[in-house]
């Protein structure tokens, strides 16, 4: 088998040393790079391919996850990180371990076997993270999404999102400065935005609680909600009990 191509992506340059030194002991793995933000991992993994990276999740500018979203056929992933939090996340984006700082040399090398066996045999390691975190973490809240528009990548904060738009096997995320197309589900959105500011009125609309101007009757049981802008929107029937509860009428 050939040298396994692997890359390092940390913002912290002492995580970045120990993880290279730790590599440089074994004759099967070749450190094509280092990274220390998201927007530089991603051009790296693009352009260098490499077969395994070792991801931060927290970085600044972009996040490991969101660097992940807009990366297409993933290379083996095993995350580095002081957050216990994000292990089921991780194994979604196609982590095989997910490493706790500070972790020991022993600690490193299983996670590198089972990079090893995963590049030989491409098995599943969704039973072994679930062990590691005891099969319980809380969900995501979103504060950004990151959007590819073509070669560039554009964040958009969450409090720039008027409404969520359903389009097939994506959702148009609608603010005041335009709309961004990103590959992801409602329910997605749905579970990871908060409650407080966003409510889901119908199967293909979430919006913005304070984008609100008014919610009218169009026929017997037939409601639609008009947003600050007169944009309107169709209503459910579970989606004007939710409106209900979150505005109290």
């Amino acid at each position: 088998m050939n040298k396994i191509r692997t890359l390092i992506i940390d913002d912290e340059y002492l995580a970045r040393q120990i993880i290279s030194e730790y590599l440089g002991e074994d004759r099967e793995i070749e450190v094509i790079g280092e990274c220390d933000n998201g927007f530089e991992g991603f051009k790296q993994i693009n352009e260098l391919r490499p077969d395994l990276v070792f991801l931060d999740v927290m970085m600044p500018k972009l996040t490991g996850f969101e660097m992940l979203e807009l990366v297409e056929n993933p290379p083996i992933i095993i995350f580095s990180t002081a957050y216990d939090e994000y292990a089921i996340k991780a194994f979604e984006q196609n982590a095989i371990d997910y490493l706790l700082k500070p972790y020991t040399q022993e600690r490193f090398i299983t996670a590198l076997n089972k990079a090893k066996t995963k590049l030989k045999s491409q098995t599943n390691s969704r039973a072994t993270l679930e062990k590691i975190i005891g099969g319980s973490s809380e969900k995501e809240e979103l504060s950004r999404i990151a959007v590819r528009l073509g070669t560039k990548i554009h964040i958009v904060g969450v409090n720039e999102i008027q409404y969520l738009e359903a389009q097939d096997d994506y959702v148009k995320l609608h603010t005041t400065e335009g709309s961004f197309l990103k590959q992801q589900t409602m329910k997605y959105y749905e579970n990871n935005l908060s409650s407080e500011d966003f409510v889901r009125i119908h199967r293909s609309y979430i919006v913005r609680i304070k984008e609100i101007s008014r919610v009218e009757l169009m026929g017997k049981d037939t409601h639609v909600l008009l947003l600050q802008d007169e944009t309107q929107l169709n209503v459910s029937r579970s989606g004007y009990s939710r409106l209900k509860e979150v505005l109290n009428f």
